[in-house]
């Protein structure tokens, strides 16, 4: 690895290190299973909608499906959390090469989280996106300009893929 590479190398870790925090919701220095109940549960709230709805269950049971993918790329000592170390170790080594295997893990929860947020059954604004990206703890002055971004054809409407490309890249792709 020559002096570039391993520059290009530490400042993508950097990147995803700095990722970390918006999956770690309590703060507590460790991504786990309640992490990902909590950002679920922040969107029903958001959303106001049920837990014990279709939507509600969907969006749970995409938590735990989101969960358990995570904890199977990067809980290398199998504790059940995922500390910052392994989350970057992890993305690195399992994810950089292949992003489309992280959109696939986090796909049933991206999907169910549409649905909650598509209240009126035509397709998730870029309102709404800003919505999404509030509670799951994106940066305040990221939140527009992400959402704006997120409607890559500029039809008002963001689709499920544009979604779920623009999540994979986020977290896989050190741009």
């Amino acid at each position: 690895m020559d002096h570039a590479e391993s520059t290009d190398h530490a400042e993508y870790e950097r990147r995803i290190a700095a990722r970390f925090a918006g999956f770690d919701q309590d703060g507590n220095g460790y991504i786990d299973r309640e992490d990902f109940v909590t950002a679920a549960k922040g969107l029903l709230a958001e959303f106001t909608t049920a837990a014990r709805c279709d939507k509600g269950q969907a969006l749970y049971a995409g938590a735990e499906a989101f969960w358990q993918g995570m904890a199977g790329i990067a809980d290398v000592d199998g504790d059940q959390r995922v500390s910052r170390e392994e989350f970057v170790t992890g993305a690195v080594k399992r994810l950089r090469d292949n992003p489309k295997r992280f959109a696939e893990i986090a796909r049933p929860f991206l999907r169910a989280a549409i649905a909650v947020a598509d209240q009126e059954g035509t397709g998730i604004t870029p309102a709404a996106a800003e919505r999404i990206l509030r509670v799951l703890g994106v940066d305040p002055s990221l939140v527009g300009p992400v959402a704006a971004a997120l409607d890559s054809d500029g039809d008002g409407r963001i689709s499920e893929e544009e979604i779920v490309i623009a999540f994979a890249h986020y977290f896989t792709v050190p741009e």
